[in-house]
């Protein structure tokens, strides 16, 4: 269980019993779930909408993950730039008008999720980040984001660590949240709206009909027009043709006691941001609202056949307390009472992928790596506009009509995988040298991450 779910009043919603009928059925009640219901209800609140949920609201990555509210669509700047320099400026656009819209939203419907425009500081934990973080502040710069390359001492003002030497403050970029507080309050917001969601309803099958679809769920069944496949990680087991376009990752966290007034001082954080290093395997870390330090990332784990089920790992703990000490040796006598991991999505371009199937009835999106807290609101306006808006123009970005590089079948995807992940920490050894793998994945944009 992730410390979230602690923070977090947890209404309890019935199964599905029986037969339902509805106009649009969702599967998965996480962000792109419940983002999707709230476009679709918003645009024609006379539809019937049902979401069934394999465990509860926001059981996988929307429940679990950092809580980091950066408002890119792209996994960041520099890769929009990488994948679709023809349109970033566009995308850079829509993620403002998103982010802006998120915030309206949360105000509009008095969303208790413990959000904090803090901002994101990224930092230097070794030599060639600097060069790196100063190419970031010139990138963010040229496209009119408020952006600031910091030395060593300034970033000590904000947060002071042995370790740090440089920084990029970016004071407008987003923020941080609790995430299961929002995924319930999405909830929440779309049964008011008329949404309805039926937990602990696992889904067997979906299948075509004659009228559109028939959504085969434990305990009973949803006939549909048409549906939306909102799973990410998951969505391999319900429709096969999504296994090309991504790898279940696991991603690992853990929560710190409550700090004291004197461990507060020892580090600063006065401006609280959200925290990232600019390794290729990084940590990211952030304060919660009651002032536990999360502390998460770096090993990015693939099991052998992507089944997503939760798995646990000492050994990965074990390494993020080491690493820990070692950022913040001020901090030494700080306990961890939390520690949790699941999968979630990436593709081989960090950025999800929009599809269909059952000749369009069936709609999906999924793969946002680890920036999907921002990302699956603008995913649900797309899904949104699939089913009720084919002529908008969100349809025609190269960004929701192309798919990225596929990965392969297993034996290959395994030892894919297991080879980049060498070549990235062998980077990070050798003060970010890009070997012979990284730089034939470059070519083609591909990678790997978390």
């Amino acid at each position: 269980m992730s410390y979230w779910w602690t923070t977090s009043a947890q209404r309890q919603v019935e199964p599905l019993r029986g037969e339902v009928n509805a106009d649009i059925a969702i599967v998965g009640a996480g962000y792109t779930g419940l983002w999707t219901s709230l476009a679709l209800l918003d645009r024609e609140p006379w539809l019937r909408v049902a979401i069934c949920e394999r465990e509860s609201v926001g059981f996988g990555g929307s429940g679990r993950n950092g809580g980091f509210l950066e408002p890119s669509l792209t996994h960041g700047l520099a890769n929009g730039v990488r994948h679709f320099s023809d349109e970033v400026g566009e995308l850079e656009r829509l993620a403002d008008q998103s982010y802006e819209g998120f915030r309206a939203f949360l105000k509009a419907h008095r969303v208790d999720c413990d959000f904090e425009p803090t901002g994101m500081l990224d930092v230097a934990v070794d030599d060639w980040q600097v060069d790196e973080l100063r190419e970031q502040a010139e990138l963010h710069q040229r496209f009119g984001h408020a952006a600031e390359l910091l030395d060593a001492d300034d970033v000590s003002e904000h947060l002071a660590s042995p370790r740090f030497l440089a920084g990029l403050h970016r004071p407008a970029a987003g923020g941080v949240l609790n995430p299961a507080k929002l995924a319930g309050e999405l909830a929440r917001v779309a049964q008011e709206q008329g949404a309805q969601i039926y937990e602990r309803t696992p889904v067997l099958r979906i299948s075509p009909a004659r009228a559109g679809v028939v959504i085969e769920a434990a305990g009973g069944t949803v006939r549909a027009e048409r549906a939306v496949l909102a799973t990410n990680a998951y969505s391999g087991e319900l429709l096969r043709r999504t296994r090309r376009h991504f790898v279940p990752v696991w991603d690992y966290i853990l929560v710190s006691a409550q700090l004291t007034e004197r461990q507060l001082d020892a580090i600063g954080w006065k401006r609280r941001q959200g925290v990232s290093d600019a390794g290729n395997q990084f940590h990211y870390f952030r304060l919660t609202a009651d002032n536990r330090i999360l502390w998460g990332g770096y090993d990015a784990l693939y099991h052998f056949g992507s089944r997503p089920g939760e798995r646990a790992s000492p050994a990965t703990w074990a390494k993020l307390e080491e690493h820990f000490r070692a950022t913040f040796p001020q901090l030494s006598d700080l306990e961890f009472e939390w520690r949790w991991g699941g999968a979630i999505a990436t593709t081989t371009r960090f950025t999800p992928v929009f599809g269909d199937a059952l000749g369009g009835r069936v709609v999906y999106a999924l793969g946002y790596t680890g920036l999907g807290v921002a990302a699956t609101r603008f995913a649900g306006r797309v899904l949104a506009d699939r089913l009720l808006d084919p002529a908008s123009p969100l349809l025609q970005l190269r960004y929701v009509t192309s798919s990225p590089f596929p990965f392969p079948p297993e034996p290959l995807r395994w030892a894919g995988v297991a080879l980049v992940r060498r070549a990235l920490a062998r980077a990070d050894r050798r003060q970010g040298a890009r070997g012979p793998v990284l730089q034939v994945l470059d070519r083609f944009g591909i990678g790997f991450d978390s």
